[in-house]
């Protein structure tokens, strides 16, 4: 298990500080993956702290492996989890939220003051048992994404979101 940390930025003229959580199940490998949620991590630093933690990805050789792949790495996610965070497990059967009901979910369980917690599983996605263990399952799009593309597209949607809440221009 890997784990990438990023530092948490000033708070300018927000009211309290978001704490994001992205659990996921292998580590970033394309140079553009890695870039691009270098770079929203970095625009949301005004706004949150987010972690990134990675488990390790189960290798498989044929899609007759895939209950017992997605159950162990779903087992080191769950493993993660604590009771004082809201879980949110990204799978493409999950609910569909336009970007400003996004951002209202994230205002609504980050003014708790808990941390809220993505889930986001391998190329084969997430258990059954996993998804149960979260509060809520989201899909990031009726479109299937690469497990490497769905952390950009979920840190660009927190930064989104952010930019929503806050009333600057970044959404239209």
């Amino acid at each position: 298990m890997r784990k990438e940390a990023f530092r948490q930025g000033s708070v300018l003229d927000f009211p309290y500080m978001y704490r994001f959580r992205i659990l996921a199940v292998g580590p970033l490998h394309h140079d553009y993956a890695k870039e691009a949620a270098a770079e929203y991590a970095k625009r949301l630093r005004p706004y949150a702290k987010i972690e990134v933690e990675e488990v390790e990805k189960r290798s498989f050789r044929s899609l007759s492996e895939r209950d017992r792949t997605v159950g162990v790495e779903g087992a080191h996610l769950v493993a993660h989890l604590t009771n004082d965070e809201f879980v949110v497990a990204l799978d493409e059967t999950g609910k569909t939220v336009d970007s400003q009901k996004f951002a209202q979910l994230l205002k609504r369980e980050g003014e708790t003051g808990r941390i809220v917690t993505f889930l986001i599983g391998g190329p084969l996605g997430l258990s059954a048992e996993t998804k149960s263990a979260a509060h809520l399952t989201l899909s990031l799009s009726p479109l299937t994404f690469p497990h490497e593309m769905a952390r950009v597209v979920l840190l660009e949607q927190l930064y989104r979101a952010m930019t929503i809440l806050s009333g600057k221009t970044y959404h239209y």
